[in-house]
């Protein structure tokens, strides 16, 4: 006769262990900084390599041919040309780091009061974004000296020439940008009372955002090589002024060595739009984090 278990017995029933979802590992800080780092050189070690390849043919041809440093010198001799004469460089990047950034700020604020217009007005945009596409079309190099003679060699010319190198880009990336809302949260916020300032301010713009840096790397990429074009067109002192100076003293390298402190300029503006994304949008990384954990 079977009977049941004795209610004092050390054995108990097993019950069926349900599936239950594994719980996340939490990640290492190590883990992750490792994570980052490998994401870090894959992105820098390419370009890397093909700069280094570049300066090892070019040094390579100017010593193996013996060219004259007048017409080409080696990447070496300009970066030793550049170091002892560093103190002239920084004196004249200055001047061309001031423009660019204040001629960049105006560009910026014309750039978002002009995209809300286009965005709150039909008309506006009907009106005025044929005139920004059509200014496109005018050479910067026939209006920089037209400013020069209007407003003199200082500051304020160099940053309009920024300012109209700049400007577009922003504009119709922003514009873009607002148009992109959703319209099922721009409809639902309407529906609890939002007015329309309410709604751009929490749709439309956040939206815009992405575009928005979007514009602003292809902007900042132009502004250095506008302000010192600006200076080309007339200038007291500047890099723009500074290549013009070395190069009617046939000192081919010095040129070559501002070159190369314009594009360090361009390359540090750009990569600092990446940090300024990450503090201002904090949700895309929280987004990417999810999609690959």
């Amino acid at each position: 006769m079977t009977g049941a278990p004795a209610a004092g017995g050390t054995r108990t029933a097993e019950r069926p262990v349900e599936d239950e979802p594994a719980a996340q590992a939490p990640r290492h800080p190590k883990a992750t900084a490792e994570r980052r780092g490998r994401g870090l050189l894959s992105v820098t070690l390419p370009p890397l390599l093909v700069v280094s390849a570049v300066l090892a043919v070019w040094q390579s041809y100017t010593s193996a041919a013996a060219v004259d440093p007048t017409v080409l010198p080696s990447p070496w001799r300009v970066l030793q040309q550049g170091w002892e004469n560093r103190q002239a460089l920084w004196d004249a990047t200055l001047p061309t780091l001031q423009e660019t950034v204040a001629g960049f700020g105006m560009s910026f604020v014309a750039a978002w009061l002009v995209a809300t217009l286009l965005d709150f007005s039909t008309w506006a945009r009907r009106g005025l974004y044929p005139l920004l596409v059509a200014s496109q079309t005018i050479p910067v190099v026939a209006v920089a000296p037209l400013l020069i003679i209007w407003f003199g060699f200082g500051l304020f010319p160099k940053m309009l020439v920024v300012t109209l190198v700049t400007f577009f880009p922003l504009t119709a990336n922003l514009a873009a940008g607002f148009a992109s809302a959703d319209p099922e949260a721009m409809r639902l916020l309407r529906s609890l009372g939002a007015g329309r300032t309410r709604t751009f301010l929490m749709v439309r713009v956040p939206s815009a955002m992405p575009y928005f840096f979007a514009g602003l790397r292809v902007s900042i990429t132009y502004a250095v090589v506008g302000a010192v074009f600006a200076e080309y067109a007339g200038a007291e002192n500047g890099l723009g002024i500074y290549m013009q100076a070395q190069k009617s003293a046939f000192r081919t390298d010095l040129v070559f060595a501002a070159v190369a402190v314009t594009a360090a300029l361009s390359i540090a503006l750009f990569s600092a739009t990446y940090l300024i994304q990450r503090l201002a949008l904090p949700w895309e990384r929280t987004a990417r984090r999810k999609e690959h954990p």
